[in-house]
């Protein structure tokens, strides 16, 4: 039995040894990776199933995160960019700050953005509703590091102590750099792979400013009253759903439902004082929640509003079209809004 499917293999490949190199060859060559993401759409997902607090008011609506896909750049998904009506090429150089960062500086990066939108979310809602909010104790990470930096200092190594002195929060950190004269060698103790690790870094003048050559980024841990617990997936990243965030934690948080029933979409990133920031990629968010049939879609005003708008009118979707300068605006228009 298996001699004679051996054998019809090997007559096989015989055969066609040729067309099956080519076919190999050939997929080989379309699946290579290229220095690029293809964006190749859009969606919009429930923000309330990543988002839980204690006691939460119940709505008959809800609140929809708007995302873009990406594929890996490959010579085929290449090709099919110019082809396929709204895919479009990234080149990931583009989220790298220099030629010496890799892929795991901008998800690293990614993934703390993620972290300030929930921090902030938490804070602008919990603060609008009248609701406890506390930071009870932060961590210091390094978010950038510039190439002419005089250290072996890494993206993503948490700061602990400088030259011996605990710090932990963005202040304290330059309070400390402030005491000391250009060419001065501090000893920098950080977490990197979860050990500890003291690592040597200069002090230099870059535009008349004293510096070791790292930007940091403070991320926050906090006790709230009632309790809320965010749980969201390593690849959903980024700051954009920081305004969506933000109002599903507080219509949990308040009596009034502010969904009024409807399904709502939006993007864009809020700061820590509630101002909304502009995002990218808005149209293939727009487009996904157009989709996705959303009744509203929030977004940061003048130039992605702007687009938005410019987009609806093209393809004539039917959406309603909300921008916002501020939390505190979002909310009035949303209690405005007519279903």
């Amino acid at each position: 039995m298996f001699t004679n499917f051996y054998e019809k293999v090997r007559r096989f490949i015989k055969e066609y040894y040729k067309s099956i190199i080519f076919y190999l060859l050939l997929y080989i060559f379309l699946m290579w990776p290229l220095d690029y993401y293809i964006v190749t759409g859009g969606g919009i997902m429930k923000v309330g199933n990543r988002i839980e607090v204690e006691n939460a008011y119940q709505t008959k609506g809800s609140f929809n995160l708007a995302y873009v896909s990406e594929a890996n750049g490959t010579v085929a998904t290449y090709i099919l960019s110019y082809i396929i009506p709204d895919w479009k090429r990234i080149k990931v150089s583009s989220y790298t700050y220099d030629d010496e960062e890799d892929l795991n500086d901008v998800n690293f990066r990614s993934n703390i953005e993620l972290l300030n939108a929930h921090d902030n979310a938490i804070k602008n809602a919990y603060l609008a509703a009248g609701k406890a909010y506390e930071v009870v104790n932060s961590e210091l990470y390094i978010y950038y590091v510039d190439k002419d930096t005089k250290s072996n200092l890494k993206v993503g190594d948490q700061i602990l102590k400088v030259d011996g002195k605990e710090i932990n929060n963005v202040d304290s950190f330059k309070n400390i750099l402030a005491k000391y004269q250009e060419n001065t060698t501090l000893k920098i103790l950080v977490k990197r792979n979860n050990k500890n690790k003291e690592v040597p870094a200069t002090l230099y003048k870059k535009d008349n400013k004293l510096i070791l050559g790292i930007y940091v980024n403070e991320v926050h841990q906090y006790k709230t009253d009632p309790k809320i617990k965010i749980k969201f997936k390593k690849s959903e990243s980024g700051p954009s759903g920081g305004i969506i965030e933000t109002l599903d934690i507080y219509n949990k948080l308040t009596k009034k439902d502010i969904t009024k029933g409807l399904t709502i979409a939006g993007t864009g990133e809020i700061d820590s004082e509630g101002n909304i920031l502009p995002i990218g990629e808005v149209k293939y968010k727009l487009l996904g929640a157009a989709k996705k049939k959303a009744d509203v879609f929030i977004v940061p005003q003048d130039e992605n509003y702007a687009e938005c708008i410019k987009l609806q009118k093209k393809r004539n979707l039917k959406i309603q079209i909300i921008g916002v300068k501020s939390f505190k605006e979002t909310l009035e228009k949303l209690d405005n809004l007519k279903k």
